[in-house]
């Protein structure tokens, strides 16, 4: 029987979903405890991914839909797009997002411009971070639904509504 080694895409793909599973379940629990992180583990549970992203990254390149699959290139955005504590590797990140064009989701690349824009501590384009259940400032706030539908995005409202209702019992 002749099976084929997996190929360096596979398995960082496998990889990459394996750390997000940790990272959504790292979540979960702190949401559940009143957003409070009680362990080691998971308090350097974004680090650790982020080193490991940037090993990735720098072996592969950005993992866009047609390298790794629609699934395994979300994923790697939800690993950046938490990565708050190094804005540097976050805007690296997204600026090889923009140059894939549209290899990558149009609105993983806007979550990721606000939130590096909000780290950045600079009005955001889409509308997209939150803060207490209100948007963080918005950049030129009165055309934010036309750029929002741009990207695939619903209307700001609708994604206030969303967000809220998606944290309300949260």
């Amino acid at each position: 029987m002749n099976e084929r080694a997996p190929t360096q895409i596979e398995l960082f793909s496998q990889e990459i979903r394996n750390m997000c599973a940790r990272d959504q379940n790292m979540r979960e629990r702190a949401l559940a405890n009143g957003g409070i992180i009680e362990n080691e583990e998971d308090n350097t549970l974004d680090a650790r991914n982020t080193e490991r992203m940037k090993e990735i990254i720098r072996q592969i390149g950005w993992p866009t839909v047609s390298k790794a699959g629609k699934d395994v290139a979300h994923m790697a955005w939800l690993l950046v797009q938490h990565a708050d504590h190094d804005v540097v590797f976050q805007r690296h990140c997204l600026e090889l997002m923009k140059d894939s064009g549209k290899d990558v989701d149009q609105t993983d690349v806007a979550y990721l411009e606000d939130r590096v824009l909000v780290n950045e501590k600079s009005p955001q384009t889409y509308g997209t971070q939150f803060s207490d259940g209100v948007p963080r400032p918005i950049e030129d706030p009165d055309h934010v639904d036309e750029r929002r539908k741009s990207v695939g995005l619903a209307p700001l409202a609708e994604g206030i509504k969303e967000h809220n209702e998606f944290y309300k019992n949260k």
